[in-house]
């Protein structure tokens, strides 16, 4: 049989789509290689900004750099890190007591290399000298290295941490740079799940459309619906569903409310999840509730699937985000010259919001380039004012060699796309 048709690697089609489960018969997601690529893209931008070392306090870093994941409320809080030193392998320091030992049984690759974190926030009057021994703990790794001169790279901290770290004369410099480039080029592993999560987030969006979405329903019920059935399905976190119908799709409202859904209303669904290991989905469709389109909504959904679209295919290697971003309709981004995240592309992986922002606010002055294995959420918006009801669509894409992939398959309204 002639299979020269499938003619991509598998990770770049979403048709192919692999079990979340193991299996002894089919190489699916090798974990061992995820986390040894995503660590070699660290070490590789860290000796590109000549860093010394990185210390990484935010969740997402620190599981990108060795896998440690112990529950989404631990990720922003400041309260564990890891430093990864130039030439060397990174040292995790996690919270002590029940966690530090779950994470020495359930990271056997970093046997050795697990210490107790020193958490400085909230400790009221201790602030200062907590934060100093948690500095402390970073140096005894710089120390072991002969790093502690060197240009040490942190990816973000608080006022008390960073003094700990002026009083202790190290050169701390921005490290955020270096994880960014390193993250929003995706690895083979993290395309596959990444097409994954995008599966379970079509399905939600097909549950709603063809069994959830009607009259009656309330914008809570639906968001309650799509938590359970996300989680079922593999999902780790629901990290937000917006659900905005009728009235409260101009102004866009982003939050589901208790408002009864109602005969006419189009109701714009926003899935934020995170799907198996960590990896995001972030879409949006937009549904006309038992009855049919008026030619004004048709419009308005025709300008809003068109210009992402246009967005879209700009979205190859060597283009740039000013090419991304130009077909965009002009919104609040060109009037306030800020970003309203709503006619915007975003880079997705472990965080939602990660990397490479664009917007018309300044992607067309400040252009970036587009490379190969990018993986972005790219969103537009009706926005004009005095809409009783408004429309907006996101789709999830991959750049490869050969062009953008949309990811999210889930229809789009075909009232809308006949004409």
């Amino acid at each position: 049989m002639d299979t020269t048709f499938i003619g991509k690697p598998h990770e770049w089609d979403p048709k192919r789509l692999y079990s979340q489960t193991g299996a002894d018969w089919q190489y699916r997601v090798d974990f061992d290689r995820l986390r040894k690529d995503r660590l070699q893209r660290l070490k590789e931008q860290m000796t590109a900004d000549d860093l010394g070392a990185l210390v990484l306090f935010a969740g997402a870093n620190i599981r990108y750099a060795t896998g440690s994941y112990q529950g989404n409320w631990k990720y922003n809080i400041n309260i564990r890190y890891v430093v990864l030193p130039n030439g060397g392998e990174p040292v995790l320091f996690e919270t002590a007591g029940s966690d530090m030992q779950c994470a020495i049984i359930d990271l056997p690759w970093m046997e050795g290399r697990i210490r107790p974190a020193m958490t400085w926030q909230w400790a009221e009057g201790a602030v200062p000298m907590m934060a100093g021994k948690m500095a402390d703990s970073v140096i005894e790794v710089l120390d072991q290295y002969g790093l502690r001169k060197e240009r040490i790279g942190i990816d973000n901290f608080d006022m008390p941490a960073l003094q700990a770290f002026q009083e202790r004369k190290l050169n701390i410099v921005n490290g955020w740079p270096a994880v960014s480039r390193a993250r929003v080029v995706k690895t083979r592993d993290e395309i596959e799940l990444l097409k994954m999560a995008s599966s379970i987030g079509d399905a939600a969006m097909w549950k709603i459309k063809y069994e959830w979405l009607k009259p009656g329903v309330r914008e809570r019920e639906i968001e309650a619906k799509v938590h359970e059935f996300m989680l079922e399905r593999g999902c780790e976190i629901i990290y937000d569903i917006i659900v905005a119908s009728g009235g409260n799709t101009s102004p866009y409202r982003r939050w589901a409310t208790d408002k009864m859904i109602r005969q006419g209303d189009l109701v714009i669904v926003d899935i934020n999840a995170v799907g198996p290991s960590g990896y995001f989905i972030d879409f949006v469709r937009c549904f006309k509730v038992a009855s049919k389109m008026t030619p004004k909504e048709v419009d308005l959904y025709h300008e809003v699937y068109d210009s992402m679209y246009a967005g879209i295919e700009n979205l190859h290697p060597g283009k740039t985000t000013a090419d991304v971003v130009r077909p965009f309709p002009k919104y609040d981004d060109d009037k306030y010259g800020t970003v309203t995240l709503q006619q915007f592309a975003h880079s997705i992986g472990l965080t939602l919001y990660e990397g490479m922002w664009m917007s018309r606010a300044y992607s067309l002055d400040y252009p970036a380039e587009i490379k190969e294995n990018m993986y972005f959420a790219i969103e537009t918006f009706a926005g004009h004012p005095g809409l009783q009801q408004t429309v907006r669509l996101e789709e999830n894409v991959l750049v490869t060699k050969d062009g953008p992939v949309v990811f999210t398959q889930m229809e789009h309204m075909e009232e809308a796309m006949q004409r």
